[in-house]
Order: structure tokens, then sequence, then C-alpha cells
């Protein structure tokens, strides 16, 4: 099997955004511009995926699809883009594979990123070690910060230590996957391959997870909070 890292890729960028209000009054979640970039959310994606050797994406567009697609319309784009409205909502996975049925090689693997995720790391990396697994789908992992400081205490109950936001004990779901061909017919038409499709492949041992390389960024942008997070190691990478 020859391995090579997918040239397509499918943004998922329907999301409300609600809880980053007013932010997202007039526009999509993806269209929320990284203070101090000048640049929305999508089109650093567009940027990462061009970079990592993607030459067509298909940007599955929901509330205010019209002003994204304005913003494609005028943006110097690094590479093909397709979007597509669901006429009816469909479900997370039934969104997938809605997009996925207008990417231009239906034969080959694909990647697929959350509109809210805003990252940097290897994806040739990924599809390698996905295509290692034979494995059918592949899902970047995370390990967040808890946004609380945690106590540390003895055996006997005496506080040892505090630490200011520890990375969590848990891996997440980081937003971001390589997705073999034959996947795709595995989604549902409506409905959510988080609770269907998923799970089956864990079963049999054919969903593999990917954790980030130590120092990658990651970061969800979820709330008005992440954003100024994001500005603010923004300007501490620059300086």
């Amino acid at each position: 099997m020859h391995n090579t890292s997918p040239t397509q890729a499918v943004v998922l960028a329907g999301g409300q955004g609600s809880r980053l209000r007013p932010y997202t009054d007039d526009r999509p979640k993806p269209m929320v511009e990284i203070p101090g970039t000048g640049v929305p959310i999508i089109g650093h994606q567009l940027s990462w995926l061009a970079a990592e050797g993607v030459t067509d994406a298909v940007i599955s567009c929901g509330h205010l699809a019209e002003v994204l697609q304005e913003w494609l319309a005028s943006a110097d784009l690094p590479l093909r883009v397709t979007t597509v409205v669901e006429s009816e909502p469909l479900g997370r996975g039934g969104g997938l594979k809605y997009a996925a049925a207008h990417l231009p090689a239906p034969g080959q693997p694909w990647y697929a990123t959350n509109g809210d995720i805003w990252t940097r790391f290897s994806l040739r990396e990924m599809a390698a070690f996905h295509a290692e697994r034979d494995a059918l789908a592949t899902l970047a992992l995370a390990r967040p910060r808890i946004p609380w400081g945690a106590v540390e205490t003895d055996t006997f109950g005496h506080i040892t230590d505090f630490i200011e936001s520890p990375p969590s004990p848990f891996l997440i779901n980081a937003g971001v996957y390589v997705f073999s061909a034959a996947f795709t017919e595995l989604l549902p038409e409506v409905g959510d391959h988080e609770r269907t499709t998923f799970p089956r492949l864990a079963r049999e041992r054919r969903l593999a997870g990917f954790p980030l390389p130590q120092g990658a960024y990651w970061r969800a942008i979820d709330t008005a909070k992440d954003l100024t997070e994001a500005a603010k190691e923004l300007a501490s990478q620059r300086g």
C-alpha cells in the first residue's frame, strides 16, 4: 500500500457559536477573527491544510453561510475550495457524509477538521500513523489544560502543593481527523457519527488515536476567553 498523505479535506463550519456572542451575531464561528492577525479562524485553517499538502477543501456551512461564502470569494486562498450547505440539518455524521460526497477523489483518504479548532502540527505524520495502524479513522488527541488551579494533598489530608492550570489526565478528541476512503460509507445519512460510527469502529479496533506531538499548538475557540488567550499566546510566540 503506497502511503500518500491526503490532498483533500472537509472543514465543518456550520456551528452556531452561541457561546462566542456577540462575535457570532453577524458571522459563523469560523469567521471570527483571531485578534491581532486580521484573519478569521477558517483562514488560519486553510493555510495550515495547504501547507500540509491539501489541494482541495470542502467547507460545510450552515449558520450565516453567506458571510463565509462571501469571504471565501474575496480571499486569496492557498487551495481550491468548494462550499456545501445542508438544506436541512443532518447532524454531525450526516453533515460529514454530505460534505464528503463533494470531495474530488472519493476513492482516496481525506482529512476533516472542526471549524473552530486553531492548531498547528504535522498532518503528514498523522496520516502515516493512520496508515501504519490500518485504521478506518484516526482522531487527533489533545491534552488540554484544566482551567482551574489544582490542589495536591498527602494521605493525611495536608495540602502539599498548588498547581496552576495542570494538564488534564485525560486525552480529548482534538477535532482533527484522517479518514480512509472506506470510512465515508459507514457514516450515517442523518445523525451523529460520534455516537454510532466511532464507537463501532473502536470495538472493531479500526479507530486510532494520534496524540498531538509535545508542544504542538492547539486550541478550540469556544468562548470569548479562548480568543483572548489565543491572542496572548500568539503575541508571546512572536515576542
